[in-house]
């Protein structure tokens, strides 16, 4: 027996011969094809229907009984609403006065998260999360269901169904509150460890979770992702954490307004030194003359660089080389002696550990503990215009970067991001450096389990001491940059995200940053900068 598509793609292939004999049948006010109404329903009636869930709505999208947008309005229902949904039937039994108590107890806590968190403490939205990932009622089971409620009220309510047809606004179900503005999106990422949260919220379904479709663009440097977010071209971005003050205070491109939404990855990065300078590299003052490859001017790693050699009494801008050169690049140029030298990402630094090019000298986390690298940014114009899927997509990367944050995760990450059209790196290199169990290249094994880490919250002290170093090394001045910087990351917003989904999240905005060379007091910010040039000429 023929499918239902297929009967009615056969009727409708027969209407379409104007040169035969057929005559073309009246158009069906249910789905729009060209038979009749009356054939319509006895098709339906004596058909075979798939058993499939999915292939089930996929025939209506196909037969026109309700329109493709109610998927949509079914993918942009949140996660929240769902499982507030779930847990107001199940604990109302039934009762409408016991659903309306539930219910008025979940508002009065500000929602269903808040209320557990109050009951249980910040984890209970991780418990959600976890429930969700093993249960085998899962969010494509759910919105199957709901894109087979609405085809049912289509269907029930077929004397409207040309209309609904003309009228995508008046389709089956209306668009909930706070509804995303956009769902299908481009994301840019370079392919280093630093991206993780943005790469592994695709496979690992985070985006999908939180009702975003989202194509993961791949760059192989930050200049081009700068142009394409200037050019419009993209909807969000990875990007260096000192890259939002830079683009916004104009430096290097035209001014751009852009922010810092919340950090992907603190410490992951180092030093490595190619093997024939091997035994002769014991701080500072050894890499003077050398051609050290960073991966962009207004990076952390060019600052923190900077910040190193300067406590060896070396000019950074005299004293050696800095060549800007695409992460990808760098393992060749050191095999082939371009560089003596780079300060990027981890997975490059263990990279040349086991294609026996170089060794590690040290890991950024020595010279500034808990150090910010790369970060999800957002143009404030794009932001004004999708407010809600702004949101969605900063907490689906929170949320990503939180279930990266657990130690246990590591490995699984590290799979989920190896493969060619993500980081295209050996699995042991990312075991490597998510386990932080690796050796140096020098003789030496290591466990540090801190070697890299994913806290999203985007503390503003952060801000603070990248602006002292971009006045530092004159790559603007102070009057420039109002407050430090701290207008560029949203804090505020990464702690409301970060508790709807029950993790716990600072209340200060800014800390006492770690540093090597003397602690940062981002209250003190000009004292601090002033202190660190007088102590090291530079």
């Amino acid at each position: 027996m023929k499918s239902v598509t297929d009967q009615f793609r056969q009727w409708d292939s027969l209407s379409c011969q104007y040169g035969g004999t057929s005559t073309i049948p009246p158009r069906c006010v249910v789905c729009g094809s060209y038979h009749s109404t009356q054939d319509h329903w006895r098709l339906m009636a004596e058909s075979e229907m798939p058993q499939n869930p999915a292939d089930l709505i996929d025939d209506m999208v196909k037969m026109r009984l309700y329109q493709p947008e109610a998927i949509e309005t079914a993918d942009a229902i949140s996660q929240a609403e769902l499982r507030k949904a779930l847990f107001v039937s199940k604990v109302g039994k039934g009762s409408p006065k016991r659903e309306r108590l539930v219910r008025d107890l979940i508002d009065l806590a500000g929602g269903l998260d808040q209320a557990f968190g109050a009951a249980f403490g910040p984890k209970a939205g991780e418990f959600f999360s976890d429930a969700q990932r093993i249960s085998q009622v899962t969010r494509r089971k759910f919105l199957q269901n709901i894109a087979v409620g609405a085809a049912l009220v289509t269907l029930a309510n077929c004397a409207d169904s040309a209309e609904v047809a003309d009228d995508p606004q008046g389709s089956v179900a209306s668009a909930p509150a706070g509804a995303l503005e956009k769902t299908s999106l481009k994301l840019a990422f370079l392919p280093i460890t630093c991206a993780t949260p943005i790469i592994m919220s695709q496979p690992l379904g985070f985006y999908e979770k939180h009702g975003l479709d989202v194509e993961l663009m791949k760059y192989a440097s930050w200049s081009v992702v700068r142009d394409a977010a200037i050019a419009g071209e993209l909807d969000a971005y990875h990007m260096l954490a000192p890259m939002p003050i830079a683009m916004s205070l104009g430096l290097g491109s035209t001014p751009f307004s852009v922010k810092l939404a919340s950090i992907e990855n603190n410490n992951g990065q180092g030093i490595a030194v190619a093997n024939k300078h091997l035994g002769n590299i014991n701080g500072p003052a050894d890499f003077k003359g050398m051609t050290i490859g960073i991966p962009y001017d207004y990076s952390n790693h060019n600052l923190l660089l900077r910040y190193y050699l300067a406590t060896g009494g070396l000019d950074p801008d005299n004293d050696v080389k800095l060549l800007i050169l695409p992460p990808p690049d760098a393992i060749a140029k050191m095999a082939t002696g371009q560089i003596d030298a780079f300060i990027l990402p981890d997975n490059f630094t263990q990279r040349v550990v086991q294609d026996d090019i170089g060794f590690i000298h040290l890991l950024t986390k020595d010279l500034w503990e808990g150090h910010p690298c790369c970060a999800f940014v957002a143009a404030q114009n794009w932001i004004d215009e999708h407010p809600n899927t702004f949101r969605a997509l900063n907490k689906a990367i929170i949320d990503g970067a939180t279930y990266a944050n657990n130690p246990a995760n590591r490995k699984e990450i590290a799979a989920a991001i190896a493969p060619r059209e993500y980081l295209n790196q050996p699995l042991p290199v990312l075991e490597a450096v998510m386990t932080g169990q690796f050796e140096d290249g020098q003789g030496n094994t290591f466990d540090i389990p801190d070697r890299i880490y994913f806290d999203p919250y985007p503390w503003k002290s952060f801000a603070s001491w990248i602006t002292t170093q971009l006045v530092r090394w004159d790559y603007t001045s102070a009057d420039k940059i109002a407050d430090g910087g701290r207008e560029f990351f949203l804090t505020d917003l990464a702690r409301e995200l970060a508790l709807e989904l029950g993790v716990d999240s600072p209340e200060e905005i800014t800390r006492i940053e770690k540093m090597k060379f003397g602690d940062f007091d981002p209250d003190k910010a000009d004292e601090y900068l002033k202190e660190q040039v007088d102590k090291f000429g530079v």
